[in-house]
């Protein structure tokens, strides 16, 4: 069976370590701050100027006028802090951010990320995910494996580039992957979820982890 959207945030919080400053992109990483592991300290930061986010709110605390990156909801916490947008993006810019968690709609073989667009339908900009990619320490895509028939773990991306070479890992709905010089490493599988169909549902070329062989 293929993990959850839930099940795909709760895995990427164990790349999550004490003390790390991480930033959630748009989409499926915003549910990675309901499942921050407890015993360690995380800061949370949002392009719109935040350093310490919460969990989503319940509905009976929700504050209109807080609100993360991707205009939802957001609570504080001990350490909340506000700033201007131009100190959030010197904070990525100056790689003061660990982690990044970033949406796709492509990553290659190589790393490569493509989240921003689709050509023919109107954006209203690239948003923070250039900077993000370019200044964060370790980038890990959040997205499905497949886009209804299509592919979206590839050997070449089709769309617009975010960045090139960037990705770190990337986490499906049905397997994870390391992706480094040497190339792509497939290092876990979703539960019940078999090579057959990985191979079946990937383009991009990679390698397989012992681990997941002995498996």
């Amino acid at each position: 069976m293929a993990w959850t959207r839930e099940d795909m945030a709760r895995r990427a919080t164990k790349e999550i370590g004490d003390g790390f400053y991480v930033n959630l992109g748009i989409g499926i990483p915003t549910l990675v701050s309901n499942y921050i592991p407890p015993g360690i300290t995380v800061q949370l930061q949002s392009e719109n100027g935040i350093l310490g986010v919460g969990p989503f709110p319940y509905d009976d605390e929700v504050d209109p006028d807080l609100i993360n990156a991707s205009k939802q909801t957001v609570s504080e916490t001990p350490t909340t802090s506000y700033f201007s947008s131009s100190d959030c993006f010197a904070m990525i810019r100056g790689g003061h951010i660990n982690v990044s968690i970033l949406g796709g709609m492509q990553v290659s073989e190589t790393g490569d990320l493509a989240n921003w667009m689709v050509p023919g339908r109107m954006v209203k900009g690239m948003g923070g995910a250039m900077d993000l990619v370019a200044g964060v320490k370790r980038v890990i895509v959040l997205m499905e494996h497949n886009a209804k028939d299509e592919k979206k773990v590839v050997r070449q991306c089709s769309l617009p580039l975010t960045g090139k070479g960037v990705v770190d890992m990337l986490i499906t709905d049905l397997a994870v992957f390391e992706i480094n010089d040497t190339g792509m490493t497939l290092i876990e599988l979703a539960d019940g979820v078999t090579l057959a169909e990985i191979a079946e549902r990937t383009e991009a070329r990679y390698k397989v982890a012992p681990a997941v062989l002995e498996h």
